[in-house]
């Protein structure tokens, strides 16, 4: 079983959505968490983001940005960052993935549904390089 690391700017948008998508196309076979990179997450996800996770039955109304860690890094098998740059702490030996991916913070819902679609397409990507899981 993979762990994989979402990171994001400041964990209300990219990150969780990735987070969720992956959760649910991984279907316990992997697991995932999601954090922001810079001192101060937003107080929760951006309303834009939680209404077009809904259109999947994806609830990120509850969801709470957190901060990055190095604990939460360390953690991790896969690092998957979002613009975050040099604000990510560098823990060797994991495997790091870039997505360029803009920030949906206040964009229309036809471009952050854009994004999110964008997002499930490169988790299903993601997932088809990780070592299958053995039960």
């Amino acid at each position: 079983m993979s762990h994989v690391l979402f990171v994001c700017l400041r964990n209300a948008g990219r990150s969780q959505m990735s987070r969720a998508l992956f959760e649910r196309a991984a279907g316990g076979a992997h697991t995932a968490e999601s954090a922001g990179s810079i001192a101060d997450p937003a107080g929760q996800v951006h309303p834009e983001v939680v209404e077009v996770m809904r259109e999947l039955g994806i609830d990120l109304g509850a969801a709470r940005p957190r901060r990055l860690t190095t604990e939460l890094a360390e953690r991790a098998d896969v690092v998957v960052t979002m613009g975050c740059g040099d604000a990510c702490p560098y823990v060797p030996g994991k495997r790091y993935v870039e997505w360029d991916l803009p920030d949906p913070h206040g964009r229309p819902v036809e471009e952050v549904r854009a994004l999110r679609d964008d997002i499930e397409r490169r988790v299903r990507g993601l997932l088809e390089t990780l070592p299958a899981h053995e039960t």
